[in-house]
């Protein structure tokens, strides 16, 4: 392998497992770098691949509170409200995700400018609300009220616009629906897990006649990356938003959604 060929899966794995979990849009950070970097897989083999390391890290960090939910639920009607949460939490994005998948992928996914100005639009909103004097009503995370869950939900699904991010949606949908900043960013890992692998799944499946499996040395880079960089991620950012808040992120994506309109009208 060249040089170049380990140090772009490098970047965008660290771009990955550095963006996948906090605010800011992963899929449009990774779209914006390809663009700009003229890195393109067939079928976006790479780039769907190698979210499946972040959703690892995740499942490494929560292995034994997940572990714990599963073997309770059977006795307890406390673990088996946060399935049945995450569960319902899931499904409007499963049925619009299916239904609008192409659109999704051969529109909105191939369209720079879209994702730029996403960022910037979700940064504003997210400085909004994370100024706004919201009452919280929930502490937890493991125990939110299903219709609390539900809404949620119905958030998640504005993220099929590449550049308003997954977790930004459900986090700003949790804000808004009582939710302790630390406990929205929680729930929005949990309610991840169902969504990407599903995603991903699903993703594969639909390119399966086109998918380049040819460079697996350079998506076992990205992948391991997204890993390790997800796991540091994930452990650091509870603590920082239960004491900072999320203004960070709002700024962080005004501030790469411009330079990305910048770059789009300078070089195309």
């Amino acid at each position: 392998m060249t040089g170049e060929t380990i140090l772009l899966p490098l970047l965008l794995g660290l771009l990955e497992g550095l963006t996948e979990f906090i605010p800011v849009s992963s899929t449009g950070h990774l779209l914006l770098a390809g663009h700009f970097l003229g890195f393109e897989s067939a079928g976006k083999t790479f780039e769907v691949v190698i979210q499946l390391g972040a959703v690892l890290a995740l499942l490494t960090l929560y292995f034994g509170q997940l572990w714990r939910v599963l073997r309770d639920a059977p006795h307890d009607p406390a673990a088996r409200r946060f399935i049945a949460a995450v569960l319902i939490a899931f499904l409007p994005a499963a049925v619009i995700g299916v239904l609008a998948h192409d659109i999704i992928k051969t529109v909105l996914f191939e369209t720079p400018a879209l994702i730029a100005v996403m960022l910037v639009l979700g940064g504003i909103v997210l400085l909004f609300v994370d100024r706004m004097a919201l009452r919280t009503r929930h502490e937890d995370a493991m125990r939110l009220p299903v219709r609390t869950a539900l809404a949620i939900g119905f958030f998640q699904v504005l993220a099929m616009v590449p550049g308003v991010s997954r977790s930004g949606a459900t986090i700003v949908g949790g804000l808004l629906m009582g939710v302790s900043k630390r406990a929205a960013a929680e729930f929005s890992f949990f309610l991840s897990m169902p969504t990407m692998a599903g995603a991903v799944a699903y993703d594969l499946f639909q390119n399966r006649a086109v998918l380049d499996w040819s460079a697996l040395n350079e998506i076992a880079i990205g992948f391991a990356m997204a890993f390790v960089t997800a796991v540091i991620v994930v452990k650091w950012l509870l603590g920082y938003v239960s004491k900072h808040g999320y203004a960070l992120f709002g700024w962080w994506r005004i501030a790469v959604g411009l330079a990305a309109l910048a770059g789009l009208y300078l070089v195309g």
